[in-house]
C-alpha cells in the first residue's frame, strides 16, 4: 500500500495484523456541541451533566449505504483524546480565547473542532483530536465545511496553552516534555537531520515555532514542527490515487482509506523505522473497529464541496482559455484538475522500478524538496494536487507558505527577500517560496484572469 520512503530500508515497518487486532477498539459515545460562549443555550451545560451516556455507533442497525454514511459522519465528529492538546475545556468557556486566537465560529455558534461526550453520567468531558479537529473549515460566512482544509489555529493554540503552563512556574520540566515530543519528528538515518535543531531549542523557541504555524498547516504526528504540512481538503478524496503531500500511501480502493485511517489516527506511531529498533509498546494504543472505519471512508466519499459563489463569467472564460494555453491540463488535467501522479523532487532520481510500480511524471517542478526527503513521510515524490475547491482553501504550497492564489501566482515569491504570507518558517524571516513558475511570467491580466479561472473549480 506505501511507496517507499526515499532511503527504502528505513521505510515504516508496522505492526503485525495480530498486534493490531489485539488492541482495544474505541466506544463512540453520543457527544453534543460546544457553543462559543455566547451562544450557548440557557442551562445547557445543566442540561448535559443529566444526561446518561449513550452509545451512538452500533452497526448492528445500519442496513443501508445511506446509514453508513451518517455512521460515517459519528466517526468523524468522534473524539480520540479527553484532555487538553490544543485547547482545554476551560479555554473554551472564555470568550477571550477566541479574539486571542482566532478560532472560528459556525454560524450557528458551535465550534466544530470539538465535542462535548458523556461516558459517565455526572461527568460532561471535553472531547477532541478526531477527524473533524484538523479536517474541518469554517468559511467567513460561518458556513461549515466537513472535509475541508481545516482552519482551526490548533498549534497556535497549542502554544498559547503551553505558555500558560510555563507562566504557572513549570518551565524545566515543560521544556523536557517538549524534547521528548519533538523525537518524533527526528530522522535518524540522515546525517544533517533539520529536526534535530529542537534538541537544542529554548522553550520559548518551541512556544515560536508554534506560533508561526498559521491555520490550515499542522505539525502533525511523524511530518515536522519545523517543516509542518499544509493540511489536505479531504473532499474529493475518493478520485484521489495517493495520499500525503509526499503520496505515501496509495489509494487504490476503500480498503487502502481505511487502513490509512487507521495508520494516522492510531498504527503510525507504533511503527519502527529499521530492523534495528525495538518493538514499540502499545500501552494505551487503542483503535478503530473495521465497522468503524469503513463508516468513515463511505462518509468522506460521500463528502461534496459547499456552493461555489463564483461564476463563470467573461473574466474566468478568459482565465480557462490561459488555463489551456500555458498548458496547466498538463498536470491538473479536467475533470479531477488533478493526472494522479507522482513528481520526482530535487535531490532525488526514482528508483528504475518504481516506473513500472508507481504512476510518476517525467518532469520537476523545483518547489521545497525538504518535506519530501527530510521526514519520515519523506518519498521522493510530491503528488500532483488537485485544484478542485482552490476557492475555499488556503493557505496554499506544501508547507502553506502562500495565503492566497494571488500570492502564489506573485513572481516577487522567488526572491529570497520575499516574506512568505501564509507559513513564514519558525523563524518568520524572508525566504523564497521555490518553484511552480508555472504563470509567475503571465501578464498581470492574464494571471488575474487565471485566477478568477481557478476559482470557479
Amino acid at each position: 500500500m506505501e511507496v517507499p520512503l526515499a532511503n527504502p530500508k528505513h521505510s515504516p515497518i508496522h505492526i503485525s495484523e495480530k498486534t493490531y487486532y489485539e488492541l482495544p477498539t474505541r466506544t463512540i459515545y453520543q457527544s453534543y456541541p460546544v457553543y462559543h460562549p455566547s451562544r450557548e443555550p440557557a442551562g445547557f451545560m445543566q442540561w448535559l451533566e443529566r444526561q446518561e451516556p449513550q452509545i451512538a455507533f452500533d452497526p448492528t442497525g445500519l442496513k443501508t449505504r445511506q446509514d453508513w454514511i451518517e455512521a460515517g459522519s459519528l466517526v468523524f465528529n468522534a473524539a480520540v483524546s479527553y484532555g487538553p492538546v490544543f485547547f482545554s475545556a476551560k479555554d473554551l468557556r472564555d470568550p477571550s480565547f477566541f479574539e486571542r486566537l482566532g478560532m472560528p465560529v459556525a454560524k450557528d455558534g458551535t465550534i466544530p473542532f470539538a465535542r462535548w461526550v458523556i461516558r459517565r453520567k455526572g461527568e460532561v468531558e471535553l472531547g477532541s483530536m478526531g477527524c473533524s479537529t484538523c479536517h474541518t473549515r469554517v468559511l467567513p460566512d460561518g458556513t461549515v465545511v466537513p472535509g475541508g482544509q481545516g482552519n482551526n489555529p490548533g498549534d497556535r493554540q497549542g502554544a498559547a496553552m503551553l505558555r500558560q503552563m510555563a507562566s504557572a512556574g513549570s518551565s524545566a520540566q515543560l521544556l523536557n516534555r517538549l524534547l521528548k515530543f519533538a523525537k518524533q519528528f527526528e530522522v535518524p538515518w540522515l546525517e544533517n537531520d533539520p529536526n534535530r535543531r529542537a534538541q537544542t531549542m529554548s522553550l520559548e523557541e518551541f512556544l515560536a515555532a508554534g506560533d508561526a504555524i498559521p491555520p490550515g498547516v499542522t505539525a502533525r504526528s511523524h511530518t515536522s514542527m519545523l517543516l509542518p504540512p499544509q493540511i489536505p481538503d479531504l473532499i474529493g478524496v475518493k478520485d484521489r490515487r495517493f495520499l500525503d503531500h509526499t503520496g505515501l500511501v496509495r489509494h487504490r480502493d476503500i480498503g487502502d482509506l481505511m487502513r490509512y485511517a487507521a495508520l494516522v489516527q492510531d498504527a503510525i506511531g507504533l511503527a519502527r523505522y529499521s530492523e534495528t529498533e525495538p518493538e514499540p509498546s502499545t500501552r494505551g494504543a487503542t483503535r478503530y473497529t473495521d465497522e468503524q472505519l469503513y463508516a468513515l471512508a463511505l462518509y468522506l466519499y460521500s463528502l461534496t464541496p459547499p456552493k461555489n459563489p463564483n461564476q463563470l463569467n467573461a473574466e474566468a472564460v478568459k482565465g480557462k482559455g490561459v488555463f489551456e494555453r500555458e498548458g496547466c491540463a498538463g498536470c491538473h488535467a479536467p475533470p479531477l484538475y488533478t493526472n494522479n501522479k507522482l513528481i520526482p523532487v530535487d535531490g532525488f532520481e526514482p528508483p528504475a522500478d518504481h516506473r513500472e510500480r508507481f504512476d510518476i511524471l517525467p518532469a520537476r517542478v523545483g518547489t521545497d524538496p525538504r518535506y519530501a526527503l527530510q521526514t519520515r513521510k519523506g518519498t521522493g515524490y510530491y503528488k500532483v494536487p488537485s485544484l478542485k475547491g482552490v476557492w475555499y482553501r488556503g493557505p496554499f504550497g506544501h508547507h502553506g507558505s502562500a495565503a492566497t492564489l494571488e500570492d502564489w501566482f506573485e513572481p516577487a515569491r522567488l526572491s529570497s527577500s520575499y516574506h512568505p504570507t501564509g507559513y513564514a518558517g519558525p523563524d518568520g524571516r524572508e525566504r523564497a517560496i521555490k518553484g511552480h513558475e508555472f504563470g509567475l511570467g503571465l501578464s498581470s491580466a492574464d494571471r488575474k484572469a487565471l485566477i478568477a479561472f481557478l476559482r470557479t473549480l
